[in-house]
């Protein structure tokens, strides 16, 4: 799993109806040491160290940006609380942090959708529980990654795109 300085990165993605003073306080919605808050309305991405934050950045999202993150193709930014379990320094888009996504509420919400079957869910589950990145061949899709090459529009397939100097910063 990647760490930040050997403490495990939060990244929070809050929907577009989301907003900062509407909810719990920063402390309660991002449990550790580090944490990125990417807000879909503003286009943001907030980095945080020890409860401070030390950057703001902005992003491009996927090319349905006020969605939630429902299957495969779908071109949503997932919605939740996620974390970086891998690091990518070979992506073709710069550099990359991949996301536990589908994560299990995620992977509950599709089984009683009737999207994935049980077996997935445990797998996603278990992949959770060990820290790793879970499936990402189900019908929720995946390989949800933060990564560089511009933030100056919506144009991923669901993924976080930041410039690649704020990337760089981030992956370092």
């Amino acid at each position: 799993m990647a760490r930040f300085l050997g403490v495990l990165v939060w990244v929070l993605v809050l929907s577009e109806a989301a907003r900062p003073e509407q909810q719990n306080s920063h402390a309660e919605r991002c449990p550790g040491r580090v944490c990125l808050e990417i807000q879909k309305a503003e286009r943001q991405l907030r980095f945080f160290r020890h409860g401070k934050l030390e950057a703001t950045y902005a992003v491009g999202l996927g090319f349905e940006p006020v969605a939630d993150k429902r299957r495969q193709g779908d071109g949503a930014t997932p919605e939740g609380r996620y974390r970086v379990c891998v690091k990518n320094p070979q992506s073709s888009y710069y550099l990359s942090l991949g996301l536990d996504y589908p994560g299990p509420t995620d992977a509950q919400r599709a089984l009683e959708e009737g999207r994935i079957t049980e077996a997935q869910l445990r797998q996603i589950q278990r992949a959770h529980e060990r820290g790793v990145c879970p499936p990402w061949n189900t019908a929720l899709g995946g390989e949800i990654y933060i990564h560089g090459r511009g933030s100056a529009r919506d144009w991923t397939l669901g993924c976080i795109a930041l410039d690649d100097k704020p990337m760089k910063h981030l992956f370092e």
